[in-house]
């Protein structure tokens, strides 16, 4: 098993969202940096845990876990002409973009990046590196132990 960190802006998708959602599933759509499509693609497996991360928002932070529930397939925005995600290079014979579906396992309180800094064994989390900007990340089993113990402490 992997585990990930995946940056939603709550204003489009939120844990509330993902956690009213049928099945508690939701598609992870409109990732447009090809590393970030890369981890879905080759990386992501059937229940990898996710850490559902808000982000562009007031306060960012973990909001809730989360799982990989599908394997990745082409992400449908990126044919939706006039749509935010669209893509005119892409076609559904030659898929530019990639979609996983992620299951909501639960919500819990906002663990925001301010608090995320202050916890010495996550100075190497990706997350937290000087420019580091991509919305899909991984997360070491360390990583993911300490913040999920955390979560469940407060």
């Amino acid at each position: 098993m992997q585990y990930w960190l995946m940056k939603s802006e709550p204003d489009e998708v939120s844990i509330d969202d993902v956690m009213a959602a049928p099945a508690h599933t939701v598609p992870w759509f409109g990732v447009r940096n090809y590393q970030a499509r890369n981890f879905m693609r080759d990386g992501m497996q059937l229940g990898d845990g996710v850490l559902f991360y808000h982000s562009s928002c007031p306060q960012p932070g973990i909001a809730g876990l989360a799982e990989v529930a599908s394997v990745a397939y082409p992400d449908a925005s990126q044919f939706e002409a006039g749509g935010k995600y669209f893509d005119p290079k892409a076609t559904p014979e030659q898929p530019r973009w990639i979609s996983v579906d992620v299951r909501g396992t639960r919500k819990t309180r906002l663990l925001p990046l301010a608090e995320l800094r202050h916890i010495p064994e996550l100075e190497d989390m990706l997350l937290l590196k000087k420019g580091s900007r991509l919305s899909i990340t991984p997360v070491t089993p360390a990583q993911w132990d300490l913040i999920v113990a955390r979560l469940q402490s407060h």
